[in-house]
């Protein structure tokens, strides 16, 4: 089976890192190369650049959306449709879909973010599932490890690098680990 990556990140990334695009696009490409499947919020930026990797690897890509239809998705939104293999229209507008869309999948990839980013990241962390932290990406990545550290309630299954290839083959361990723990 393989494992359900989500991509979080700025949807607006003027705030981002340089090649923050980049990153996001190579790690879209690094979930493909190593066996999964992309999940993003079905919006703008970064999600959708590491979108636009999955499907340049050959990848599966599953957005979630905040809207009810495609109409409203396309329309009120304004959310691109392309490089999405399945759109799961949910109508939660985005905190009711940030919701489903860190519990719909396996681990958590952050990559710049604002404060859609920074809700799903806590979302996440709640919840225990592992998250990856692509550092120098800017935004909410880059302050991760302060949140964490001053809220003062554990580490949590967190792991960062600066390379997406890396990123992944933690996350996916990560992963793995917890699912060896559930048949134990």
């Amino acid at each position: 089976m393989k494992y359900k990556l989500c991509v979080s990140g700025a949807a607006e990334t003027t705030h981002c890192g340089k090649d923050s695009l980049e990153l996001a696009k190579e790690t879209g490409r690094e979930i493909v190369r190593q066996g999964g499947v992309l999940v993003t919020g079905a919006t703008t930026g970064m999600p959708y650049w590491a979108a636009i990797g999955a499907k340049e690897e050959g990848g599966f890509s599953i957005g979630l959306s905040p809207a009810v239809s495609e109409r409203e998705h396309r329309k009120v939104y304004r959310l691109p449709t392309d490089y999405f293999d399945i759109i799961i229209y949910t109508g939660f507008n985005y905190s009711g879909r940030n919701l489903f869309l860190i519990r719909a999948c396996d681990a958590v990839i952050v990559i710049c973010g604002r404060m859609g980013t920074l809700n799903e990241f806590t979302i996440a962390f709640e919840d225990g599932k592992p998250i990856g932290v692509l550092e120098g990406s800017g935004g909410t990545a880059d302050m991760i490890r302060e949140i964490i550290e001053r809220t003062r309630k554990g580490s949590g299954q967190i792991v960062y690098d600066k390379d997406p290839k890396v990123l992944v083959e933690k996350v996916i361990k990560l992963v793995e680990e917890g699912k060896e723990k559930d048949t134990h």
